[in-house]
């Protein structure tokens, strides 16, 4: 769509008459609604919806939008956000060794697959400098080990200031960030392996293989304080062969998490993403 657009992510306590009423807000200030998706959670009793529409035509300036969609959600209990089509976010891959997810995401931002500028990339290895490098984007080594954690996420901190970062993507990036951290910035997206059953620890894919596994799969989500269970954004599942080997099981998982992790990260870039409390509504 080459028309801006905006768009309103709102969810707030169900009852009758939201989908008019949040319609007619559009529509009373003259705007022509392109898409409009709506869930309810009948067990929290939560309406959700995500509705999109053309900026021009629209009667009120981007400045009086948000606003106006305060004035709303405040008479209808909501959480909201409100997004426009033509901001470009600034998105921050963060990486250890594996390249797979970090070369899969530059590729598509180079193909225009999504939207966003990749201005920065921090490591905890100088393995993925020179991919870096031939994208563009600044590439920062910073090592961590328990007694110098804290003081490097200050810098990361500052990093992402520096470079008016949007979001951060956790592209295979093998380390957990503390608590402090994460309330500092809660924008950040993981992607991780997922078997069942689950297996931790070193050499994942080993173990899978050990125990004859059926399925393997793939997960994306944000990142809270507890680990690796933050609200979901996007999985996946391939089947596995008993004439599989090792060496299969880790190309079909490196497969899925590319494109897992692709997903979540364009969804959230178009705002289709709606979290409330540990779950998320993923608009299509």
């Amino acid at each position: 769509m080459t028309s801006p657009t905006a768009t309103l992510l709102l969810s707030c306590p169900d009852r009758r008459g939201l989908v008019a009423e949040i319609a007619n807000f559009i529509y009373s200030h003259g705007g022509n609604i392109v898409h409009a998706d709506h869930h309810t959670d009948f067990t929290r009793k939560i309406f959700l919806t995500r509705l999109e529409w053309q900026l021009e035509g629209f009667d009120l300036s981007r400045e009086e939008i948000a606003p106006a969609c305060e004035q709303l959600a405040g008479s209808l209990q909501a959480n909201w956000q409100l997004h426009f089509s033509d901001t470009v976010r600034r998105l921050s891959i963060w990486v250890s060794r594996q390249d797979h997810c970090l070369l899969d995401l530059l590729w598509r931002q180079k193909a225009k697959e999504f939207t966003a500028e990749i201005p920065l990339i921090i490591s905890n290895h100088e393995d993925l400098k020179e991919i870096a490098l031939q994208f563009g984007a600044d590439f920062h080594y910073l090592p961590i080990t328990p007694d110098n954690k804290a003081e490097q996420e200050e810098k990361q901190l500052q990093l992402l200031r520096d470079y008016q970062i949007d979001i951060v993507v956790l592209a295979k990036y093998m380390q957990i960030l503390r608590h402090n951290f994460i309330t500092r910035f809660p924008n950040i997206i993981n992607i991780h392996h997922s078997f069942l059953p689950a297996f931790v620890g070193a050499k994942p894919y080993h173990q899978a293989y050990k125990r004859g596994v059926k399925i393997i799969g793939a997960t994306a989500h944000y990142v809270t304080d507890e680990l690796d269970a933050g609200p979901i954004i996007e999985q996946d599942v391939v089947r596995v062969s008993h004439r599989d080997e090792i060496a299969d099981l880790i190309r079909k998982g490196k497969d899925l998490e590319r494109i897992v992790l692709a997903r979540a990260v364009r969804s959230h870039l178009q705002n289709r993403v709606l979290v409330y409390g540990d779950r998320t509504v993923v608009f299509g």
